[in-house]
């Protein structure tokens, strides 16, 4: 069953190295029950590991069944482990936040991938300890957890129990107990190898073996007689479950929610920062998204494709801004032959302006008058909210009709009032009103709400007195063919106006309102990269301090680590249980990061009346980073837990 020969083993504790076995030689057979017996530091304890494949032999041979296990990776080492051997450990090493149920049904985490609560409870039954199921390692005592120990040994049918000074703390009749239990496993057909430096406890096996600085000194047959064990060769196939059943990763996501509890202002400390990334990256997308709103309502307003004509040479006098003497003054023929003569645009209305005061009944209120013409409404997307824009015809008969924006609606009339059909004055001269205009908003200082539309045509002759307009507005039928209008429109200009070589480039200007969408758009999508990119960087602390918090969560529990693997965990099995305890802080922080985002947010939109918008992808998008940067935090540390020697990790205190 067992075949050693010429093992050695050294460990690096000096410069000549401390030789702990030398040219050992040993052969066990299946149902034997041996003990290995010699004073402390004799090398019996590292015999022991190597036979457990806990440990490695520097040269030498080790066969199971006739399968050389030396050159084995440590994760088919695992894998063998769990399938061949039991441990019953002198510190009984059971996981202190785990019931003794869940410290007997851990191994099959590994060996089955699911755990069985009914296997678990009959072992413990068969130990005497069905009444304790619930209770955790510090409930019970030695003896007890001793014969938790065992049952656990056997949760996966081993063939081999080793027991490393199994009595070692406990009294003489919990140690009787433990010896008797070995006994019954022996003569159920498991071989059993005792480690003890007690020479009564040692001759109740069946074959005593002594070992003295390093080497056996004497191999004896305590019983004659021979036992026919029950179990068969060893599984060697190295396939094993995924470390991602679903079973193991609920398990993993406990553990991870009672390390959290089990040290809450370490956690707190480091969920802090994701919390404030999770949360700084709503409340930026917020208010980044917000602000795209904001600025795609005024584009909106602009219109689309827009070319205006204008007026040129505008100097600054007397406090105010007046036209210099060769500007080119526009006029109504001018729209009709723009639109006419030119191709692609798809609509031209003139447009002047000027402010006025307004009054109804006893209120009144100054506000800008744009005089536009019938097509305005659908170049800038303007469709009144209650009744209807001004016709042709009423442009035409320069009707006294008027549209008001809702701030001068709520100036003169009041905020729920319906001012349709009322009549006021406009410096003077009465208007009766046929629209409200929809809410648009501010513009910086601008409100865009504060304004009164009538045709132009009423506007130059019945109230400001202008024989020309302030400007022509032109809409384009599509991008591609702005650039062609602007030129022609400019050499139509000059041909019509006789305008001379020298003037030309002060006599108009014909302003592209598409370049400035585009600029707008860009410093919009160029602030919201910037509030996302802080944002992040507050991701990036949480996800360093995540890693420190796992970091030390790795080096308090080597020790469980190395049971672990003990017990049958290969190093990807460890790896994913860190990996997912680190994501449940990402889990955690994202959660709570979340609901302190759409607070901020919300303090934000009331207090400073900055537009904010939360959306259902960017609240995805957070928690889905805020895990993400939990498990990639996590990656190191796992890695470095994964790579934990078997051994040297239970002997870590």
């Amino acid at each position: 069953m067992i075949e050693i020969k010429n093992v050695y083993k050294s460990y690096t504790m000096t410069e000549q190295g401390l030789v702990v076995l030398k040219d050992v030689s040993l052969n066990i057979e299946p149902g034997e029950f041996v003990s290995i017996m010699g004073p402390s530091g004799s090398g019996k304890s590292t015999l022991l590991n190597i036979i457990g494949l806990l440990d490695v032999p520097d040269s030498g041979s080790y066969k199971i069944y006739g399968h050389e296990v030396t050159e084995l990776r440590d994760d088919d080492l695992a894998i063998l482990r769990r399938r061949v051997f039991g441990f019953v450990f002198q510190q009984f090493n059971l996981l202190q936040k785990m019931t003794a149920l869940q410290n007997v049904e851990l191994p099959l985490l590994y060996s089955k991938g699911q755990l069985n609560v009914n296997t678990a409870k009959g072992l413990l039954d068969k130990v005497g300890l069905s009444e304790r199921i619930q209770h955790k390692p510090q409930q019970l005592s030695g003896g007890q957890q001793q014969r938790v120990a065992i049952a656990r040994s056997l949760i996966n049918g081993p063939k081999i129990v080793l027991a490393d000074e199994p009595t070692g703390n406990l009294d003489s009749s919990s140690g009787k107990e433990i010896l008797q239990m070995l006994k019954g496993l022996n003569e159920q057909g498991i071989t059993v190898i005792l480690v003890t430096h007690e020479e009564s406890i040692a001759k109740q096996a069946d074959r005593l073996i002594r070992i003295h600085d390093g080497q056996i000194v004497s191999d004896e047959k305590l019983n004659k007689g021979t036992k026919n064990s029950k179990n068969g060769a060893a599984d060697f196939s190295m396939t094993a479950p995924s470390p991602f059943s679903v079973a193991e990763f609920t398990e993993h996501f406990k553990e991870g929610i009672k390390t959290l509890m089990a040290n809450k202002v370490r956690t707190a400390l480091s969920v802090l920062g994701i919390l404030i990334g999770v949360a700084a990256v709503i409340a930026m997308l917020a208010l980044g998204t917000g602000a795209k709103m904001a600025v795609e309502k005024e584009l909106s307003s602009l219109g689309s494709n827009m070319l205006v004509l204008r007026s040129g040479s505008t100097r600054m006098m007397g406090g105010g801004v007046v036209e210099g003497g060769s500007v080119v003054r526009f006029t109504l023929d001018d729209v009709s032959t723009v639109k006419e003569a030119i191709p692609y645009i798809k609509e031209a209305s003139p447009v002047v302006s000027g402010k006025a005061q307004t009054t109804y009944q006893d209120k009144d209120w100054s506000t800008q008058i744009i005089g536009a013409g019938p097509s305005y409404s659908s170049m800038h997307s303007l469709y009144p909210e209650r009744g209807r824009f001004f016709t042709d015809d009423e442009n035409r008969t320069r009707s006294r009709v008027a549209l008001i924006g809702v701030t001068v609606l709520r100036e003169l009339f009041g905020e729920n009032s319906d001012p349709l059909g009322a009549f006021i004055k406009i410096n003077k001269v009465s208007f009766q009103i046929i629209g409200v205009l929809p809410e648009r908003g501010a513009s910086g200082p601008r409100d865009n709400d504060d304004v009164v539309v009538i045709p132009c045509l009423t506007a130059m002759y019945r109230l400001l007195g202008k024989d020309h307009v302030d400007y022509i507005e032109m809409e384009v039928d599509s991008p591609e063919n702005i650039d062609a209008v602007q030129e022609s429109v400019s050499e139509m200009v000059i041909k019509q106006h006789k305008i001379p070589f020298s003037r030309q480039k002060d006599a108009f200007q014909i302003r592209n309102l598409a370049e400035m969408q585009n600029a707008m758009s860009e410093t919009s999508r160029i602030l919201s990269m910037l509030l996302t990119a802080i944002a992040a960087v507050s991701l990036l602390v949480g996800g360093i301090g995540i890693m420190n918090i796992m970091l030390v969560s790795v080096t308090e529990r080597t020790k469980e680590i190395g049971l672990r693997k003990a017990i049958g965990a290969r190093s990807v099995d460890i790896l994913s249980q860190f990996v997912t305890e680190a994501g449940v802080i990402g889990i955690f922080g994202g959660i709570v990061g979340i609901v302190l985002g759409v607070l901020i947010t919300f303090v934000m939109s009331k207090l400073a009346g900055w537009t904010t918008y939360i959306s259902t992808s960017s609240i995805f998008l957070s928690f889905v980073f805020s895990v993400g940067v939990g498990v990639i935090f996590g990656i190191w540390p796992a890695k470095k837990a994964s790579k934990l020697n078997p051994i040297e990790a239970l002997r870590h205190e």
